[in-house]
């Protein structure tokens, strides 16, 4: 895996999730996805793959309601595994399962895709090694292809044990009521650059990678934030470098007129669709 999600770029961390029966998506997310339990209490999971890292937390409001349709919010959370052989292991298992899937290769990545029992979206991917992507006037080459199962599977034959150790949270995708007021918080904000461009989505990164953020408007213009207590997302983290890289990026939001607070050792922001992220080091 080259090293897009580490210093000096800025990338998510972890993702934190509402969903309607706690223990029921606890099952649901060590069965099918293959995370580990890190902590446990009656409304909260801390999920991981290495036994160490949180990369996923799924809550259990006291008054949840189902996911709202036409709402903004969580797309997708994206898992990215260390390498092809890992993500054959997971195709073979998925299959084996019988868990619905679909599945697009994006000439940067290779993805496979699921829908938790809450409708939650989840990517699960491999990348290609980034001297393989193509780049144009600044914008990386993507696309949504048929995948090469068979090739997939060919890689390894490997007996299926949970996620691998070197899982991490590659990227999230998110829905938004207004394209350019997300991107303009997203760039003169959080100072992430515009990588590519699809048909009512932005993908961003830092660093050069394809993507650690994508939004759109799929969910139509002006999509409304979804109420509090719905299963979806809760927020995500962006993980900083150091102290001066976040204070930038700190006085980047308040000149932009973003809301900032401070919440223990980290900072709470929220894009102009009311997803809410945290800003940690």
């Amino acid at each position: 895996m080259d090293k897009f999600h580490q210093e000096p770029n800025i990338y998510v961390g972890e993702v934190n999730i509402k969903v309607k029966n706690l223990d029921y998506s606890v099952t649901f997310y060590q069965n099918i996805i293959g995370l580990q339990v890190l902590e446990k209490s009656e409304r909260k999971a801390k999920l991981t793959a290495d036994g160490k890292k949180t990369l996923l937390t799924l809550e259990e409001p006291v008054d949840v309601i189902p996911k709202q349709d036409r709402m903004s919010g969580l797309y997708h959370f994206a898992i990215l595994l260390p390498s092809r052989a890992d993500l054959g292991v997971f195709l073979r298992h998925i299959v084996e399962t019988g868990y619905p899937l679909g599945a697009g290769d994006h000439y940067v990545s290779e993805a496979l895709y699921l829908n938790d029992p809450d409708g939650n979206g989840i990517e699960v991917y491999r990348d290609r090694p980034s001297s393989e992507w193509k780049w144009n006037n600044g914008l990386v080459e993507m696309a949504t292809e048929q995948v090469d199962a068979e090739g997939i599977l060919a890689v390894s034959n490997a007996e299926w044990k949970g996620l691998p150790s070197g899982t991490i949270m590659g990227h999230i995708h998110l829905h938004v009521g207004n394209l350019e007021k997300a991107k303009d918080f997203y760039t003169k904000g959080l100072g992430f650059d515009v990588v590519s461009y699809y048909p009512q989505a932005v993908f961003l990164s830092t660093g050069g990678y394809h993507h650690h953020v994508a939004i759109n408007t799929w969910q139509g213009a002006g999509a409304p934030t979804p109420p509090k207590n719905s299963v979806g997302l809760n927020w995500y983290s962006l993980v900083f470098p150091n102290e001066n890289a976040r204070e930038k990026v700190m006085n980047q939001l308040k000149q932009f007129g973003a809301p900032l607070k401070e919440e223990g050792n980290y900072f709470v922001t929220s894009d102009p669709a009311g997803n809410q992220i945290r800003l940690v080091i």
